[in-house]
C-alpha cells in the first residue's frame, strides 16, 4: 500500500512539474506576428513644393512733384480709385530769392530791349514810307520788335512760374497740380497738408506724394530653393493660397526665374532664386498689396501608375523589395524585388515587379490592435 502511494505521489509531482513547464513554455512563446495588408492600385502621384512670398501689384508707381513747395491741399485718400490725369494734391510754390531776383532782372532787361526795339521800328517805318531805306532794313526792324515782345512775354511767364508754378500761356499744364500717371488704386499718401516737398532731379529722388498701383494685375513674388529650381520652367501652373483669405486658392502662371542665386548672408542655408508668377486677372478680387502667400507648384507628376504606400518598401542599398502575400491564415509572404519611381512621401510609384491587385505586407499590427480586430470580428 505504501509502495502504491509513493508511486502516485511521484506521478503527481511529475505531472505538476511537466504542466508548469508546458505552461511557462507557451506563455514565453511569442505569438505569430500579423501585418496590415496593402493592395497595389493605380493612382496619380506628384511631387510638389511650397514657396513662401508676397502678393505685389505688377505696376506700382510713386507720384512725385515737378516743383519744390509745400502741400496746400490733398484731394484723394488711400484706397481711392484714380484714372490717369486725376488730381491727387496741389503744391504751393515757395520761390527762392535768387530765382526771384534773376527773373525780375530778366523782365527789366526785356522792357529796356522792347522800348529800344519800338523806337527803332518807328524810325524804320517812317524812313521806309519815305522810301529812304530798303525793304530788307524795314523787315529787320520789324523782326527785332517781334523778338523783343516775345522775350518780354517769356520773362513774365518765367516770373509767374517761379511765383505760382504755372504761366498764363500754360494754365492747362500746371505743375502745382499733382496728377496720377496710371489707372489704379492709391495705396499710400505719405504726406500731409503743410509738408515741404522737393522735385525729383539728378541729386535726389524727390518727395513721394502718393503711391498708385493697378490692383487688377497682381503677381506672386517668392523664392525657390536651388535644389528645386532645375525642375521648374517658365509657364508652369501654380496655386496660390493667401493666409488672410481662408478657403480660397488663386491660379497663377510662373513667368520669371532669376538667373542669379541669392546666397544667404550667414552661409548656413542653401541659395534661393527669386521667382515671379502672374495671378489670373479674374481672381484678384479681395487681395491686398503685401499679403503673405504660399505658392504650391508641381515639380514632377506621374499619372495612372501602380502605387503602394511607401512604408511597404524595404530598401537595401540601391535595391527595393516588397513582401507579397501568399497565404492569409496564417499570413505568409514572399520577398520580391521591385523597381520604384516617383514618390509623394505617402505613396510610391512601382515601375515593375507588381501588378494592380497584388497584396503586400504593410505595418506590423500590435497585440492590442489584433485583439481589437478579433473582438470586432466576433
Amino acid at each position: 500500500m505504501k509502495r502504491i502511494l509513493k508511486i502516485v505521489a511521484i506521478i503527481a509531482i511529475a505531472a505538476v512539474f511537466i504542466g508548469t513547464f508546458v505552461f511557462l513554455y507557451h506563455k514565453s512563446k511569442k505569438p505569430a506576428a500579423t501585418y496590415e495588408v496593402e493592395t497595389a492600385s493605380y493612382a496619380d502621384i506628384s511631387r510638389t513644393t511650397v514657396l513662401t512670398g508676397n502678393i505685389e501689384p505688377r505696376d506700382k508707381v510713386e507720384i512725385k512733384p515737378q516743383i519744390n513747395g509745400i502741400i496746400s491741399a490733398i484731394f484723394k485718400q488711400p484706397g481711392d480709385k484714380v484714372q490717369t490725369g486725376d488730381i491727387i494734391a496741389r503744391v504751393k510754390v515757395i520761390p527762392g530769392m535768387e530765382e526771384l531776383n534773376a527773373a525780375d532782372n530778366r523782365i527789366r532787361i526785356a522792357d529796356i530791349s522792347l522800348a529800344q526795339a519800338e523806337k527803332d521800328f518807328a524810325r524804320a517805318d517812317k524812313l521806309y514810307h519815305d522810301k529812304l531805306i530798303s525793304t530788307e532794313d524795314y523787315e529787320k526792324a520789324s523782326e527785332a520788335l517781334k523778338k523783343a515782345k516775345e522775350e518780354k512775354r517769356t520773362a513774365r511767364d518765367q516770373m509767374q512760374i517761379i511765383r505760382e508754378g504755372v504761366s498764363a500761356s500754360g494754365g492747362n499744364y500746371s505743375t502745382t497740380l499733382i496728377r496720377s500717371t496710371i489707372n489704379g488704386i492709391i495705396l499710400d499718401i505719405p504726406v500731409k497738408v503743410g509738408n515741404s516737398v522737393i522735385m525729383s532731379n539728378t541729386m535726389n529722388d524727390g518727395t513721394t506724394i502718393a503711391t498708385v498701383a493697378d490692383m487688377g494685375n497682381l503677381i506672386f513674388k517668392g523664392n525657390i530653393d536651388e535644389t528645386d529650381v532645375g525642375m521648374v520652367r517658365v509657364g508652369m501652373p501654380m496655386t496660390i493660397t493667401v493666409g488672410a483669405i481662408e478657403g480660397k486658392t488663386f491660379p497663377a502662371t510662373l513667368e520669371y526665374i532669376s538667373p542669379q542665386v541669392k546666397t544667404s548672408t550667414d552661409g548656413t542655408s542653401a541659395g534661393q532664386f527669386e521667382i515671379k508668377a502672374a495671378i489670373g486677372r479674374g481672381y484678384t478680387s479681395g487681395i491686398r498689396s503685401g499679403y503673405s502667400a504660399n505658392a504650391n507648384i508641381i515639380l514632377q507628376k506621374a499619372t495612372h501608375v501602380i502605387s503602394i504606400p511607401e512604408g511597404c518598401i524595404e530598401f537595401a542599398g540601391d535595391t527595393s523589395y516588397v513582401y507579397v502575400l501568399t497565404n492569409t491564415q496564417p499570413q505568409t509572404f514572399t520577398r520580391r524585388r521591385v523597381y520604384t519611381g516617383l514618390s509623394d512621401g505617402v505613396r510610391i510609384e512601382i515601375k515593375s515587379g507588381l501588378k494592380a491587385g497584388d497584396k503586400v505586407r504593410g505595418n506590423a499590427v500590435t497585440a492590442d490592435e489584433s485583439a481589437a480586430d478579433n473582438k470586432e470580428n466576433k
